[in-house]
C-alpha cells in the first residue's frame, strides 16, 4: 500500500516538472516575440519614408508615399497592440498550464510578426526602387541630352554624306527629344517607375539611331561608288582577259554583274529609307562575291600559264614512258622464252599498256579541247594534273616490273648457286662417313642420303625446264634443303652413338672378369654394334655399366664432349 502511495506522489512530482519545464519553454517564447515586436515598434520607418519628400509628391508617387504611411500606421496603431494582447492571452493559459491553448496562441503570433515583416520588406523595397529609379533616370538624362545634340550636330555639319536619309534622321532625332521632353513630364507629375521605363527605352533607341547614323555614310558609300567601282573594274578586267585568250564564258559573270549594279540601286533606295540591315546584308553579299569572282578569274589566268607551261612536257613525258614500255615489252616476249611468268605479273604488264593506252587518248582529247574555245582552262589544268599524276605512278609500276622481271634472271643464278652447294653438303656426308672408321653405316642413313640426291636432282631438273618456272624452283630447293638438313642431323646422332658406345664398351671392359653377367651383356652389345644398330648397343653397354658404377655413362659423355671440344 505504501508503495503505491509514494508512486502516486512520484507521478505527481514527475507531471508538475513536466508542466513546469513546459510553461518555461513557454515564457521563453513569449519573451521571444515581445522582443521581435518591441523591435519592430523601435524601426525609424517614418524617417525612410520622409527620404521620398526630395522627390514630387504627386501622382504615382502619392500614392505610393500615402500607401506605405497608411500602412505603417495601420501596424503601429492596430496589429502590434493586438499582438500584445495575444501575448498576455499565452502567457494567462501558460499561468494556468493551458499549454495548447498557449502554443496556438504563440503560433497565430508568430505569423502576423512574419506578415509585418515581409510587408515592411516590401515598403522599404519599393521605397528604394522609387529613390533608385529617379536618381538613375537623371543621371541617364543627363547623358543622353548632349548625344542627341551630337548627333543632330553631325546630320547638320555633313548633309552630303548622308543624301536624303538626312531628313529621316532629322525625324527619328525629333521622336527622340520628344521622349526626353515626355521624361520631364512624368517627373513633373511623379511618375518615376514609368519614367524609368521611357529612359531606357530612349536609350536603346538612341544606341540605335547613332549606330545607324555613324555606319550611314559608309554603306551609302559602298552603294553609290566602292562597290560599282569594283563591278566596273572587274567588267573590264573580264574584258581584257577575254581578248588575250582566257576562257572565261563558262563563268557568266557579265549577268551577275548586271544583277549587282541594279541591286545596289535598289541599296541606296533602302538605306534612304531606312532598312539598314537590308543594305548591309546586300553590301555584304556583293562585296563577298565580287572577292569570290576575282578568285576564279585568277584561278582560271593561273591555269592558263599552267597549261601552256606544262602541256610540251605532258607530252613529251608520256613518249618517254611508252617508248621505254616498248623496250620492257620486247625484253618481256624474250624472257617469256626462258621463264615462266606468272598470272600476278603478266596482269600487271597489261594492265601497265592499258594505262598508257588511256593515257595517249586523253592526251588526244586533251589537243582537241584546246583548239576549241568552249573548256575552261581550270577544267584543262585538272586533266594536265591527273595525267601527270598517273604517268608518275605508272612509271613507278613500271620500274617495280622490271625489277620482278630482272630478279628471274638473279633468282635462277642464285639458285644453280645453291643446288651446287647442297650438292656439296651431301658429298661432304659422304665422305664423313667413309673416314668414320664405324663398322658400317645403318641403311636408313644410306636412304636418308639417296632421298637428299633425289630432291637434288629435282632441283637441276626444274632449272632446265623451259619456260623456267621459278616459284617451282624455290619450292624444290625449300625440299631438298629439309632433305639434307634431316640427314645432317641422322648422321651426326649415329656417329655420336657409335663413338660413345665403343667408350662405354672400352670402359666396361675393366669388369668384366668380376662380373659375368656385365661380361654377356656387352657381348650382345658388341654383335649389336657390328650390325651396325648403334642406338640398340649403346643402350645394351649402358644399361650393363650403370648397374656396376652408377653414373658412369654421364661421365663418360661429359669425357667424350669435351674430346670433341678439345
Amino acid at each position: 500500500m505504501t508503495a503505491y502511495i509514494i508512486g502516486f506522489i512520484l507521478l505527481i512530482i514527475t507531471l508538475i516538472i513536466i508542466g513546469l519545464l513546459l510553461r518555461k519553454r513557454i515564457y521563453d517564447q513569449v519573451d521571444r516575440l515581445e522582443n521581435w515586436k518591441m523591435e519592430i515598434m523601435s524601426r525609424n520607418i517614418a524617417s525612410e519614408l520622409s527620404r521620398i519628400k526630395v522627390l514630387n509628391l504627386s501622382g504615382e508617387t502619392q500614392e505610393k508615399f500615402e500607401s506605405w504611411k497608411g500602412r505603417w500606421d495601420f501596424i503601429l496603431t492596430k496589429e502590434l497592440p493586438d499582438i500584445e494582447e495575444y501575448l498576455f492571452d499565452a502567457e494567462d493559459a501558460a499561468d494556468h498550464y493551458r499549454i495548447p491553448t498557449a502554443k496556438k496562441t504563440l503560433q497565430t503570433i508568430n505569423v502576423k510578426l512574419e506578415t509585418v515583416e515581409k510587408d515592411l520588406e516590401k515598403i522599404l523595397s519599393e521605397l528604394e526602387e522609387l529613390i533608385h529609379s529617379e536618381e538613375t533616370s537623371r543621371k541617364e538624362i543627363a547623358e543622353l541630352q548632349p548625344n542627341i545634340k551630337g548627333l543632330r550636330k553631325q546630320i547638320s555639319q555633313n548633309r552630303y554624306q548622308y543624301g536624303k536619309a538626312d531628313v529621316r534622321f532629322e525625324v527619328e532625332l525629333d521622336e527622340l527629344d520628344q521622349k526626353l521632353n515626355r521624361y520631364f513630364e512624368l517627373t513633373e507629375s511623379g511618375n518615376y517607375i514609368e519614367a524609368k521605363h521611357l529612359v531606357d527605352e530612349l536609350k536603346e533607341n538612341l544606341d540605335e539611331t547613332k549606330v545607324h547614323i555613324e555606319e550611314f555614310p559608309g554603306l551609302l558609300k559602298s552603294c553609290k561608288h566602292e562597290l560599282p567601282a569594283q563591278l566596273d573594274d572587274l567588267s573590264s578586267g573580264m574584258k581584257t582577259m577575254k581578248e588575250d585568250g582566257y576562257r572565261i564564258e563558262h563563268l557568266g559573270f557579265e549577268n551577275e554583274i548586271s544583277g549587282y549594279q541594279q541591286r545596289l540601286l535598289d541599296c541606296i533606295t533602302a538605306l534612304e529609307k531606312g532598312e539598314v540591315e537590308t543594305a548591309k546584308e546586300t553590301i555584304e553579299e556583293i562585296d563577298h562575291r565580287t572577292a569570290e569572282m576575282y578568285e576564279l578569274l585568277e584561278k582560271e589566268a593561273v591555269a592558263k600559264g599552267y597549261i601552256e607551261s606544262n602541256m610540251a612536257n605532258y607530252e613529251r613525258t608520256l613518249d618517254e614512258i611508252a617508248s621505254t614500255f616498248q623496250e620492257t615489252k620486247v625484253e618481256v616476249e624474250t624472257l617469256r622464252k626462258t621463264y615462266y611468268v606468272d598470272d600476278q605479273d603478266t596482269e600487271k604488264y597489261i594492265s601497265l599498256e592499258k594505262e598508257i593506252n588511256s593515257l595517249r587518248k586523253q592526251l588526244e582529247e586533251l589537243k582537241e579541247k584546246l583548239e576549241d574555245s568552249d573548256t575552261a582552262h581550270s577544267e584543262l589544268r585538272s586533266m594536265v594534273e591527273n595525267g601527270l599524276d598517273q604517268m608518275k605512278e605508272i612509271t613507278k609500276n613500271h620500274d617495280a616490273f622490271k625489277d620482278r622481271m630482272l630478279n628471274l634472271r638473279k633468282d635462277e643464278m642464285e639458285a644453280k648457286e645453291r643446288v651446287a652447294n647442297m650438292q656439296d653438303e651431301i658429298n661432304a656426308i659422304h665422305r664423313r662417313l667413309q673416314k668414320s672408321n664405324i663398322p658400317g653405316v645403318p641403311s636408313f642413313i644410306w636412304n636418308a642420303m639417296d632421298e637428299a640426291m633425289d630432291k637434288n636432282n629435282r632441283v637441276l631438273a626444274a632449272l632446265d625446264k623451259q619456260p623456267l618456272d621459278m616459284a617451282e624452283v624455290q619450292q624444290a630447293l625449300r625440299d631438298g634443303a629439309a632433305s639434307i638438313e634431316q640427314l645432317s642431323e641422322q648422321t651426326d646422332m649415329m656417329l655420336d652413338q657409335a663413338y660413345l658406345t665403343e667408350q662405354v664398351i672400352q670402359y666396361a671392359n675393366r669388369y668384366r672378369s668380376k662380373f659375368p653377367l656385365l661380361a654377356a651383356k656387352l657381348e650382345e652389345s658388341e654383335r649389336l654394334f657390328r650390325s651396325y644398330e648403334y642406338e640398340l648397343s649403346l643402350e645394351h653397354a649402358a644399361k650393363a655399366i650403370e648397374e656396376v658404377e652408377p653414373g658412369a655413362l654421364k661421365r663418360i659423355e661429359e669425357y667424350q664432349l669435351a674430346s670433341s671440344e678439345g
